[in-house]
């Protein structure tokens, strides 16, 4: 049965993508530089360093086939922090380098179209061994932390942009992966908003399989308030913007 979805996915992956986007005239093909692959931070700014693989003496190895079957949403966290460790483990599985950048390029720990990696990862720290409540950013260029601010209603606001739902507020840490399109679109053009929704993905479930090794939980969330998010963490909404949550807590 030919449904309207099958013929909305036909239409836009032979008429928009073949005859609409033309991948040759991209910035990249002007021959204009592209975008920094992180973006900077003030020079005075309080940088935080974190542990790097040689240092993680408290993760344990984990099967991966028993992560795949144990991967599932946890909304519940127990009052246990994270280590600092422990994050920083987390934050190299879903955004880390797997080798120093090399001509514009960062190839990380997870697949990205073109190796653009258009994200920021923001942290909403709750509840993590030596570091104080408030909002982080990551810099995986440096395997460092950049303190953003602190905000004594850090829990009712993670609550309230995130539609009522009350764990991104309640766990040890709350992600907050932020899309810079641009990073994308220097490359790809329009064809750049498919597959940012796609590397999303690919980042979300890395956190999944990487909890299991911490023993934590994770919930992939969607639903919140988008201008809300973007105004609280300082975001334009249109050459930054908040693209997905994800909650960490112990179980």
């Amino acid at each position: 049965m030919d449904t309207q979805a099958m013929k909305t996915y036909r239409y836009f992956l032979k008429d928009s993508i073949r005859k609409r986007i033309n991948f040759r005239n991209t910035d990249q093909n002007r021959n204009i530089s592209p975008p920094p692959i992180q973006n900077p931070c003030p020079a005075d700014a309080k940088r935080i360093d974190l542990p790097g693989p040689k240092e993680w003496e408290n993760i344990a190895p984990v099967d991966l086939t028993q992560a795949i079957a144990n991967r599932k949403s946890h909304r519940k966290y127990l009052a246990q922090s994270l280590s600092k460790e422990e994050l920083a483990y987390l934050l190299w599985t879903t955004q880390g380098l797997r080798e120093s950048p090399t001509h514009g390029h960062a190839y990380r720990t997870v697949p990205s179209a073109g190796c653009r990696h258009a994200f920021e990862t923001y942290l909403a720290v709750f509840n993590v061994e030596e570091l104080e409540p408030g909002i982080y950013r990551y810099l995986p260029l440096d395997h460092q932390l950049v303190f953003e601010f602190s905000d004594e209603m850090l829990s009712e606001k993670m609550i309230h942009g995130s539609l009522g739902q009350t764990y991104p507020g309640r766990s040890a840490v709350t992600f907050i992966w932020v899309a810079v399109p641009y990073r994308m679109e220097w490359r790809y053009g329009l064809a750049a908003h498919k597959v940012i929704a796609l590397d999303a993905g690919h980042v979300c479930q890395n956190l999944y399989l990487a909890c299991e090794a911490v023993g934590a939980g994770t919930c992939a969330i969607a639903a919140y308030d988008q201008e809300e998010m973007d105004e609280f963490l300082g975001l334009d909404g249109e050459n930054e913007f908040v693209i997905y949550l994800a909650p960490v807590g112990k179980i």
